[in-house]
This record gives structure tokens, sequence and C-alpha cells, in this order.
């Protein structure tokens, strides 16, 4: 039977009422939430189970200290209308996905990265939650970070970072033809309570590599390769992602890395990316 996560510990604290509990790893004493919300207010100091959503970190020490969803840019409040939260890795997919969102008329569009709570870097990527920051800064679109935490369950965690925007309806992913992914968002995210009644939208569902590229070429943004498997020595690390990259792919090679062959890193320059 495995060993039980930190975050079953917290839950079975709080069920008792408990203001503590103990560390499985390290054996020290961890406030739980409840215990927390006795300070009436966030510390700053990026608490494990902090009730108050960081709200007392500071913006530029949050993508170092944050353990659990947090908003890692200013928030805009000021706009109208449901919100669009898309799936946001820093490459290509996403950035692409994010154009059509804007394309289909949705105005209100959040970014949503997830990273692993101890080396604080993107999964596959390989970079830092920082160049997300960055990006997100440069598209003038807000962004909440969620730090994911081994054996805890990750719709649970994903849930979390919902309250910060209670007007979400959508929930959107940059996936372009892996039906297994696809069939595993839908089972996931319909099963659980939170996000049950929202609707997924795959903007890029079956698009046309071709048409893809083009508007990854229009868009005056560069993507270059931050990521590659071993067994595919055709491209390296720091390589651009364009025609002449896909030229250079093996027949067996998916042209948009869709079977994780390699990952990209979107690189916006000093101004956003504008639609055509």
């Amino acid at each position: 039977m495995p060993e039980p996560s930190y975050w079953d510990l917290h839950d079975a604290a709080c069920e008792r009422s408990d203001f503590t509990y103990e560390d499985p790893e390290t054996g020290y004493v961890v406030f739980t939430r409840l215990g927390l919300l006795q300070r009436t207010r966030c510390c700053g100091a990026g608490c494990r189970h902090c009730p108050f959503d960081h709200d007392g970190v500071k913006l530029a020490a949050r993508t170092r200290k944050i353990q659990q969803a947090a908003w890692l840019t200013d928030v805009h409040d000021d706009a109208d209308g449901p919100v669009s939260l898309l799936f946001w890795s820093g490459g290509k997919d996403s950035f692409l996905a994010f154009r059509a969102l804007q394309r289909d008329g949705h105005t209100n569009i959040v970014l949503l990265t997830t990273f692993d709570a101890r080396s604080r870097m993107i999964a596959h990527q390989e970079f830092a939650i920082e160049v997300v920051v960055k990006q997100a800064a440069q598209l003038g679109v807000p962004l909440i970070g969620v730090p994911l935490h081994a054996r805890a369950d990750y719709v649970d965690q994903l849930a979390a970072a919902l309250n910060l925007i209670p007007a979400c309806e959508r929930l959107c992913f940059g996936d372009l033809h892996l039906i297994h992914i696809r069939e595993w968002r839908e089972q996931a995210f319909v099963g659980h309570p939170r996000t049950a009644e929202m609707e997924l939208v795959f903007p890029l569902w079956n698009a046309d590599y071709d048409a893809l590229l083009a508007d990854l070429k229009t868009s005056g943004a560069t993507s270059i390769v931050s990521a590659v498997a071993p067994d595919l020595p055709q491209i390296s690390i720091g390589d651009v992602f364009d025609a002449d990259l896909l030229a250079k792919l093996p027949d067996h090679v998916d042209p948009f890395g869709e079977n994780g062959e390699f990952h990209t890193r979107i690189m916006l320059g000093p101004s956003s990316p504008k639609l055509d």
C-alpha cells in the first residue's frame, strides 16, 4: 500500500480539527489550513497550506515560494463576461491555441501553468516557470501558477485555481490530435465536482499542420526547441521550429512533436504579437 501523501495527512488532520501534522519526509511540524486561519492573513512565507491564496507573497517572489495555486501576474479585474482558462505550457501549441481562441471571440482569457513544486520547472518543456511569467506579461494576459506535488491528485490541485476565477466557464487546451489525451481530460474534468459543468474547448483539434505553421509565422513569434528526445539527432535544443526543421524530421516523427519527440518554447520579442 503506498505511503499517504502529506496532502492526505493534511486532510485527515483537518477532519480531526488539528492545527498541525508531522511531515512524513522531514519530521517537521506543519501548520494545517485550520492552523493558518488563526493568523487571519497571509504571512508571505509561502506556507504549504496557505488559506489566503498567497496574497501576502510579493508578486516577484511567487514563482519561488508558492505551494498552491496563485496569481503570478497582476490580476485583470476590468474584463466582462465569462472567463476562458487556457492551459499554457509556454510552447507553440498553447500559443497557437491562444490565437485561435482570440479569433473565435474569446475576449477574457486567463492562462494557467502547472510546474513541479520542487524544481519549479515546467514538465517536459524543460524551462523554469519564470519564462512563462515573462510570456504572460508580454501578451498582457493574466496568469495563474499551480505547483504540482507528488502523489496529490492532479485535478484537485487544479480545482483550487478555479477559486481564484469564479467567472471561469471554459477549460481550453492546445491538444492537436491525440485522442487518448483528450479522452483522459474529458473523463477527469467531467468527473470532478468542481469542473463537471464546465465546457471543454479544443481550438486546435485536428487542425491542419500547414495552417498552424503559417499562423505561427504570421504571429511574428519565434518557437525554439526546448527539449528533444535522445534518439532524434536531426534537431537540437535551440533550433528554430519552422519549415526547415520539419524537413529534417524522419517520416516516423510527428511534425509537431505530439508524441513527445520534442518540445518548444515561444519567444515573443519586445512586443506582443498581434492577430491579423
